[in-house]
């Protein structure tokens, strides 16, 4: 089944520990986490104590996306913080493969993300083969509520052909834009991970499953 991962970018962090809560018991889910630097994108999120905190009340695995000019330092900072999935930015790296090595010996699960303008032939046959996820941006990274870009189509459709070239078995997540508009056709060009944030959020917390349900 398709996971959904709400962007916990867009809930109620006054109320955290509710808006997390408010997820249990809901089946193939994570809680997407948009850590920004305020340089790699101009938004700044959060650090590391608000990460840290996140994960160890969360009923679902984390998945940091760590849109960061240096993806280094977390990596290894936060390597005892329990996240499960640590996604960087192919744009931050000079040598991409060396840094998914290091970090599959720290995080159960890796992934690396390009942004809209960054063509799916820049990620190499060996970086498909040992990353666990591929994250297609399809909004600008930086800030929640843009609009869906029609492109990202065509990469996830790219990336499903490679990944039965290669016999590989990364998931392929999408962020930017996610509702029920276009989760069906994702999913059939080849998605199995989908980030929504506003779409979820904008509801209110009895309405979250509902919305969740409808991007399968």
């Amino acid at each position: 089944m398709t996971i959904i991962s709400p962007s916990l970018l867009a809930c109620d962090f006054l109320n955290i520990e509710s808006e997390l809560n408010s997820f249990s018991g809901i089946e193939n889910l994570w809680f997407h986490l948009d850590i920004m630097d305020g340089h790699f994108v101009p938004n700044l999120t959060f650090g590391h104590p608000i990460i840290e905190l996140i994960v160890k009340k969360s009923p679902h695995k984390c998945d940091a996306h760590f849109m960061v000019t240096n993806p280094e330092f977390y990596g290894e900072s936060l390597k005892n913080s329990g996240i499960h999935n640590f996604t960087f930015h192919f744009e931050a790296i000079l040598d991409s493969l060396s840094f998914i090595k290091e970090l599959k010996d720290i995080y159960p699960s890796v992934g690396i993300s390009i942004k809209p303008n960054t063509p799916t032939h820049k990620l190499s046959d060996d970086i498909l083969k040992l990353v666990d996820l591929v994250l297609i941006m399809s909004v600008e990274p930086g800030f929640g509520g843009q609009s869906f870009m029609p492109s990202a189509y065509e990469k996830i459709r790219e990336l499903k052909q490679r990944r039965t070239n290669l016999n590989s078995n990364y998931q392929i997540q999408v962020d930017g834009g996610v509702s029920n508009m276009n989760a069906k056709q994702l999913i059939e060009a080849g998605a199995d991970n989908l980030v929504a944030g506003s779409y979820i959020f904008k509801n209110p917390q009895d309405k979250y499953k509902i919305s969740i349900e409808s991007l399968r």
